[in-house]
């Protein structure tokens, strides 16, 4: 029986590479989106075409109820979940001073609430087959932290514990819980940044390059894959050594 996988933000940057590498793996997947839903219907279009079994569902990752009417929905279509990658999120570049109430509120809705919410929602019926992938995209930044992204390194931090303390939760179940933190990759979070800011970070990185979302996308197979069962609660940081 074929495996399904639901990717959380999954029409654009690290996660439309997962929708892509799961769906060419022979996955169904489910695209979750929020906002982009032209490239959600799009990119689900794509993979149908080339011969995957593939479907979009929009859902905000805040919003409890939407969330498990995508669980619904998912079953419903696939009849199981296998794989949960939990990428939806949001980034904003701010002095912590700067930082408005609502602001904080919304960094951590989307980005921290949203793994518990979708978690929360797909677990019952991992555990209830003995088995499941929960991969969470937290951020080096999560790792490290960083100066104006104080609310974004909160946030990507929480979701480092969450994973580390679900992973011993739910490992008698046959579920493994593991988070990947990207580092400098080439997405929209990083269009505003001018080719004078992108070489300074190129020459940070000891592997000479910034990261592409396919980087992302091939750890998160790895994790979703049967070679991976005994990996869990491990935090694994896609950056080209830069966090090293």
């Amino acid at each position: 029986m074929k495996k399904t996988v639901v990717v959380t933000g999954g029409a654009q940057g690290i996660g439309k590479a997962c929708s892509l590498a799961f769906a060419r793996a022979g996955y169904n997947v489910l695209i979750n989106y929020n906002k982009s839903c032209e490239a959600a219907l799009a990119l689900a279009d794509k993979l149908k075409q080339e011969g995957g079994f593939v479907a979009a569902f929009k859902a905000d990752v805040a919003k409890r109820q939407e969330v498990f009417d995508m669980a619904r929905f998912c079953i419903d279509t696939f009849g199981s979940i296998d794989v949960l990658v939990n990428n939806a999120g949001i980034a904003q570049c701010k002095l912590f001073t700067d930082i408005t109430e609502d602001e904080w509120d919304n960094m951590i809705n989307i980005n921290l609430k949203g793994v518990f919410n979708c978690s929360q929602a797909f677990l019952p019926y991992m555990i209830r087959k003995k088995y499941g992938r929960i991969i969470n995209v937290s951020s080096v930044w999560g790792v490290s932290g960083a100066s104006c992204e104080v609310h974004y390194s909160a946030a990507k931090a929480g979701v480092i514990g969450l994973t580390k303390a679900l992973a011993k939760e739910v490992a008698p179940s046959g579920i493994t819980v593991n988070c990947i933190a990207p580092g400098i990759i080439d997405t929209s979070m990083i269009c505003g940044f001018s080719d004078e800011e992108i070489n300074s970070l190129k020459n940070e990185i000891p592997a000479c390059r910034i990261g592409v979302p396919e980087d992302v996308a091939n750890c998160a197979l790895f994790l979703a894959g049967e070679g991976s069962g005994y990996v869990t609660g491990q935090v694994i940081s896609t950056d080209g050594g830069f966090a090293v």
